[in-house]
C-alpha cells in the first residue's frame, strides 16, 4: 500500500486548531500491526513569519485565520539550500512562514482531559545552523501505528535563531521551541493527544535542545519526559556569544544593532556565518574545547546559568530521561584520511584532538579493541569520547536519583563498518524501508534492532520506563543495541578515563 492508494475526498481530515480549522490526510502506516494508517497535516503555522519587523524578533503567535487551511505540503524551512552537513535527508523548503508545526496522529478526534494518546514532539538536529522537520525520517506514521501522536517543529537557525545583537532578544530559536511547545499544550487534545503526557526528544543539537529545555525552568509546564539521542548542548557563555556577533557586525560593516543587521540580506548573513564558522585542518581540537560559536546561549533569561548546573541544582529532576549516543559518533570526520593517518604518530594526533598526557596510556587502555583498529579509528572514538560520550555521563552524574535511563548505540553500520552519528536515528523512527537508508547503514539493517529501539521509545513515551534498568550509581546498567541487544553494567567503562580530566 502506498500514499497514492488514499486519493478520494474520504482520505482528506480537518481539526479545528485555536487559529482555525486544518485540513490533512490519511496515509498508511507500515510494519503490518497496530493502527493501519496515520492522519498527516503539515505545516501548520505557529508563528508569524519572522520577516519584516519581526525578524531578529520573539516569535509572534500566528494569528487566526477564517475558512480551512490545507495542512498537506511541509511549509518553508529555516534551513536554506543543502548545506551537507548532516547524513539524514533534510529538504529545504523556500518561503517566509518558517516556524510551523506538522502532526501526525492516528485519530485526530478531540480527546477529553486525560484520555488523548502519549505525545512525542520531535525537534530535528543540524548544529543550530541547518536541518529540516521535512524529513522523511521523522515522519510519524509508525509511532502512529503504535498509538502516539507525533510532532515535529522547526526553529530559526544559525544567526537568525541564536546570533548576538545587541537590541535584540536572545536565544530566538529557543523561544521558537517554547512556542511551538505552548502550541501543543493548546491544540494537541484536538489531534487526539494527551497535553498532559509529553515527550520531547530530539538528534544531535536536537538532542542538545531537548537537554537544554530540561534545564529550564521557564520550559517545565511544557512537556513531562525527555529523550536525547546524541545531545550536544550549546551553552554558549555571554562572553563568546556577544564577540561572535560583534565580529560579525564588523566583518559586515554595521553596527551590531537589530537595525545594523537587518540592513543585511539573508545571503549576505549567511556567508558571512558559514566564513565565521569554517573549520580548518587543524581546528578540530579547538571546537571540542569551546563547543559551537551559535546554539543557546547563557543569557541570564531563558538560561540563567549552564544546563549542567541547572540539572546538578534539580531542575527537571522529576522528569524520566532517557540519553545515549553511538559508539563512534564523529569517526566519519576521519574517514578517506586512514592511510594519511597510519604515518602521523598516534601522540601527535592524541594531543592535537586533547587528551591529557596523564590519562592517555589509560584510555588507550581502555580502548584497546580500537587502539588495535589504526590512528583514524583511535581519532575517531575520541573526537566522539570527547564531544558526545563522556558529556552524558556527566548529565547522568549531574541528575543524581532523579529517574535516567542510558544506552549505547553500537551496532556497525553495514555501510561504514561503525556506529556513526545519525545511523540510530531510523531505528528510533522505525523507518528502515524509507528514502537514503543504504548510505547510512548498509544493505539490509536489521529490522529487530529497529522493533528494539523503536519499541523501547513507544514504551518511555507510553508509560515513563524504556524496559531495561535505570541508570543508578558511576557504574549503572545501560543498554546496548546491537545484534543481540544486551543491557551491561558499567557500558562506557572506556570512557572513564576522561572523566575528570576535561570539563
Amino acid at each position: 500500500m502506498t500514499d497514492t492508494d488514499f486519493d478520494t475526498t474520504a482520505d482528506f481530515v480537518e481539526v479545528a486548531t485555536a487559529a482555525g480549522t486544518v485540513r490533512g490526510r490519511w496515509r498508511p502506516t507500515t510494519g503490518g500491526r497496530g493502527n493501519p494508517r496515520s492522519a498527516a497535516f503539515l505545516g501548520i503555522p505557529f508563528a508569524e513569519a519572522p520577516v519584516g519587523p519581526l525578524r531578529f524578533q520573539a516569535p509572534v503567535p500566528k494569528a487566526p485565520w477564517t475558512g480551512v487551511r490545507d495542512a498537506l505540503e511541509f511549509a518553508a524551512t529555516a534551513q536554506r539550500g543543502d548545506p551537507g552537513v548532516t547524513l539524514i535527508p533534510e529538504p529545504s523548503v523556500e518561503g517566509d512562514s518558517t516556524l510551523n508545526v506538522n502532526v501526525f496522529t492516528p485519530d485526530p478526534v478531540r480527546a477529553e482531559q486525560g484520555t488523548g494518546l502519549p505525545v512525542l514532539v520531535w525537534i530535528h538536529g543540524g548544529g543550530y545552523f541547518a536541518g529540516s522537520p521535512a524529513s522523511p525520517w521523522y515522519d510519524g506514521r509508525n509511532f502512529n501505528r503504535d498509538g502516539v501522536v507525533t510532532v515535529s517543529l522547526s526553529y530559526r537557525l544559525g544567526f537568525d535563531g541564536f546570533g548576538w545583537i545587541e537590541d535584540a532578544p536572545s536565544n530566538r530559536g529557543v523561544r521558537d521551541w517554547l512556542l511551538a511547545l505552548e502550541w501543543v499544550q493548546q491544540n494537541i487534545a484536538e489531534f487526539g493527544g494527551d497535553p498532559s503526557r509529553v515527550t520531547i526528544a530530539g538528534q544531535s543539537a536536537g538532542g542538545g535542545a531537548v537537554l537544554t529545555l530540561l534545564g529550564m525552568e521557564k520550559a517545565q509546564h511544557l512537556f513531562h519526559g525527555v529523550h536525547a539521542i546524541s545531545g550536544a548542548l550549546a551553552d554558549v557563555s555571554p562572553a563568546r556569544a556577544e564577540a561572535f556577533g560583534r565580529g560579525l557586525a564588523a566583518a559586515a560593516g554595521v553596527s551590531p544593532t537589530v537595525a545594523g543587521f537587518f540592513s543585511l540580506t539573508e545571503e549576505r548573513i549567511l556567508e558571512l556565518q558559514k566564513k565565521a564558522t569554517e573549520l580548518g585542518p587543524n581546528s578540530l581540537g579547538s571546537v571540542v574545547e569551546d563547543g559551537l560559536p551559535l546554539g543557546p546561549a547563557v543569557d541570564g533569561d531563558l538560561l540563567p546559568r549552564p544546563t549542567r548546573e541547572s540539572l546538578s541544582a534539580g531542575v527537571g529532576a522529576d522528569k524520566p530521561l532517557v540519553l545515549g549516543a553511538t559508539d563512534d559518533e564523529f569517526t566519519m570526520v576521519f574517514s578517506g584520511s586512514e592511510k594519511k593517518l597510519r604515518w602521523v604518530p598516534r601522540s601527535l594526533l592524541l594531543n592535537k584532538l586533547g587528551l591529557p598526557k596523564s590519562v592517555r596510556k589509560a584510555y588507550l587502555a581502555a580502548n584497546a579493541d580500537i587502539a588495535g583498529l589504526g590512528n583514524a579509528r583511535v581519532g575517531g572514538r575520541l573526537l566522539t569520547d570527547r564531544m558526545f560520550r563522556s558529556a552524558l555521563l556527566k548529565v547522568v552524574a549531574d541528575r543524581g536519583t532523579a529517574p535516567t535511563w542510558l544506552y549505547r548505540f553500537s551496532w556497525p553500520s553495514g555501510h561504514f563498518g561503525f556506529a556513526e552519528h545519525c545511523l540510530d536515528v531510523p531505528f528510533f523512527f522505525d523507518c528502515l524501508d524509507g528514502p537514503s537508508i543504504e548510505p547510512l547503514a548498509g544493505a539490509n539493517p536489521p529490522q529487530e534492532l529497529a522493533d528494539e529501539v523503536h519499541g523501547a521509545a513507544v514504551a518511555f513515551i507510553a508509560g515513563g520506563d524504556p524496559g531495561w534498568p535505570r541508570h543508578q550509581g558511576a557504574k549503572g546498567i545501560a543498554r546496548v543495541y546491537d545484534v543481540p541487544t544486551r543491557d551491561v553494567a558499567d557500558a562506557y567503562a572506556s570512557v572513564r578515563p576522561l572523566l575528570g580530566s576535561v570539563s
